[in-house]
């Protein structure tokens, strides 16, 4: 199976100590490329979600979100410094002996350090979070694998394309021949009324080495197989698949600098099209 290098997936992992919300997506990039935005308390899960983006992913430029919302209404037992507040309510009656008003219980319980609440157990929220992650990831690989499938599909279907206009040229090419000689000799004859037919043998044979295009068809539909198995094995294979562009491009302008007919050319800009659009595809491949 072969995975595209374009996915998005979303996941919310709620608890009693808030909502976080998993973001990932990814497009296509040369190497493997991660970006990750949380807020800065959970910055410590930075390694850990590398990590495991390395073990699933080879190839693409990958952005992890994480929105964490926490639970007001999740706060620990509410305590109180004894300590501190009888030291802040006798300064208070000492301020209220030498000036008018009277102690404001409220300014006694706001003032810094006088009530504590337990702060939210983080260990248990990045286990929450992380396990969370590992199925984000899982539902981004799928996402990648659906779209990898469509890949194939429209790469397999170019590459009978492709198949197609070989079969076109191979048709034309016992009526090319006929057509070379025919020419040749016609140019012969205007040349001298006596046409030595050894001589005549000796350049129809080297006109049809030099414009032979047997051998790109050839190379043309092994390119065709190759790719094929390439598809079938799956894995990381799009820069194997980029590789087989190149070469099915090579092919193609040879058989286009050969061409010395029309229906030739017509199939030559065809290849060249259908050779383009694999290609933008494949760039889609990890």
């Amino acid at each position: 199976m072969i995975h595209s290098m374009t996915a998005y997936a979303r996941r919310e992992i709620k608890g009693d100590w808030g909502t976080g919300t998993w973001e990932v997506r990814s497009v296509n990039q040369r190497y493997l490329e991660t970006f990750i935005r949380a807020p800065e308390q959970f910055r410590g899960m930075e390694p850990v979600i590398r990590e495991r983006l390395r073990k699933h992913l080879q190839r693409g430029k990958v952005e992890v979100f994480l929105k964490f919302v926490a639970n007001p209404a999740h706060v620990g037992e509410l305590s109180i410094n004894e300590a501190l507040a009888e030291q802040l309510i006798n300064s208070a009656k000492w301020v209220q002996q030498h000036s008018d008003g009277d102690i404001n219980p409220v300014d006694i319980l706001r003032w810094p350090g006088v009530m504590e609440a337990q702060e939210l157990d983080m260990d248990s929220v990045n286990t929450a979070l992380i396990a969370g992650f590992d199925q984000v990831v899982e539902d981004f690989k799928s996402a990648r694998g659906d779209e990898g499938e469509n890949l194939q599909e429209m790469i397999a279907t170019r590459l009978e394309a492709i198949l197609e206009q070989v079969a076109i040229v191979e048709t034309h090419m016992p009526e090319i021949a006929k057509w070379q000689r025919e020419k040749l000799a016609q140019k012969l004859e205007d040349l001298t009324a006596n046409i030595d037919e050894s001589r005549l043998e000796q350049e129809l044979i080297y006109l049809a080495q030099k414009q032979d295009v047997a051998e790109e068809l050839d190379r043309l539909k092994s390119h065709v197989k190759e790719t094929k198995k390439i598809l079938t094995k799956g894995g990381a294979c799009g820069r194997r698949l980029d590789f087989m562009m190149q070469e099915f491009n090579r092919e193609a302008n040879t058989l286009a600098s050969k061409s010395i007919n029309s229906d030739i050319t017509t199939a030559a800009v065809e290849l060249k099209v259908l050779i383009e659009q694999m290609r933008e595809q494949i760039q889609n491949i990890e």
